[in-house]
């Protein structure tokens, strides 16, 4: 399933229920009461969705009067409301709560998911190209390496693309000591039958994490660490070494994990353009939610043919 949503109208009504259901309508009884916090969510779901800032959805605010009109927004906001509600609503609690109403939205009582796939990606931190940086090192000029990139890990669902866990940190670090944290949290959700992870998750640890304390049965390659012709250590890492390809065609599609990075990317952006590890923690949750939040579209709305692009 690939997202092709452009109706920025169903974008903001998704995003107002699930705000709705994962925020209360105000943060404290004395507050100004102009702006809602779902509301507040909504727009910064559709700053995402027009790959915009701050002041650049307020603006498209501002032109498309049908959006406010829909959000229920007496006025449009400041952009610096916009900007202190990120940091209230996009907290690491909050995600987690968003993503429990995106997944509970979309698999209702259906918990069981035949397929999960593990993975991470990293988003660049700031524009300035590879290119540059390779030529000034290059040309004994002063060097410049970027040591540290925002690093987004997730558990996806291969039938639905839906993620259905996901944490931020910072790279580069190491995979294997994140794949009983991600299985975890996902098991909170959904319920796996099996799960897909590539050579960097993979340690008889995990193995037994999954298959003997979950319930879960776990594939990954048996190729971490150095390359050598004696066999893997461990029963699990030793039927995956010589039966991983052979008894099971179905970890070919844990490639379903790559194509949701690359739909976060493509259609909304590969780069983060927050500087501080919090802020760049709070971006990469809005991408997950704005993107779980184009899933609901597509699957809620399309799927009944309620295609509309624009109002009329």
């Amino acid at each position: 399933m690939s997202i092709t949503c452009k109706s920025p109208l169903g974008v903001a009504r998704e995003a107002l229920v699930v705000g709705s259901a994962a925020f209360p309508e105000y943060s404290h009884r004395y507050s100004p009461k102009v702006y809602t916090q779902p509301q507040l969510f909504a727009c910064l779901v559709l700053k995402t969705f027009f790959n915009t800032d701050y002041r650049g959805i307020c603006r498209m605010l501002e032109d498309l009067t049908d959006l406010p009109a829909l959000l229920g927004l007496a006025k449009v906001p400041h952009f610096s409301t916009l900007h202190k509600a990120s940091k209230r609503l996009l907290s690491a609690p909050d995600i987690q709560r968003m993503l429990d109403v995106t997944v509970g939205r979309l698999k209702k009582q259906r918990r069981r998911v035949k397929l999960a796939a593990i993975d991470s990606t990293g988003f660049q931190c700031g524009h300035a190209s590879s290119y540059y940086t390779r030529r000034r090192t290059k040309d004994g000029k002063k060097a410049v390496l970027y040591k540290h990139y925002a690093k987004l890990e997730a558990v996806v669902d291969c039938n639905t693309h839906l993620i259905v866990a996901a944490a931020a940190c910072r790279g580069p670090k190491p995979d294997v000591n994140r794949f009983v944290p991600l299985l975890d949290q996902a098991r909170k959700r959904v319920t796996p039958a099996k799960v897909l992870a590539d050579a960097g998750y993979d340690s008889e640890p995990n193995h037994r994490h999954a298959r003997e304390t979950c319930g879960i049965r776990s594939f990954m390659p048996a190729t971490y660490g150095r390359p050598s012709a004696r066999p893997p250590t461990g029963k699990h890492r030793r039927h995956m070494r010589y039966r991983l390809n052979k008894d099971y065609g179905s970890y070919g599609q844990r490639w379903q994990v790559e194509t949701v990075f690359s739909m976060i990317k493509r259609r909304f952006r590969a780069v983060v353009m927050a500087r501080k590890p919090w802020s760049q923690r709070r971006e990469l949750g809005l991408l997950v939610i704005s993107h779980n939040v184009a899933v609901l579209l597509v699957v809620v709305f399309y799927r009944a043919g309620q295609v509309r692009f624009f109002s009329q």
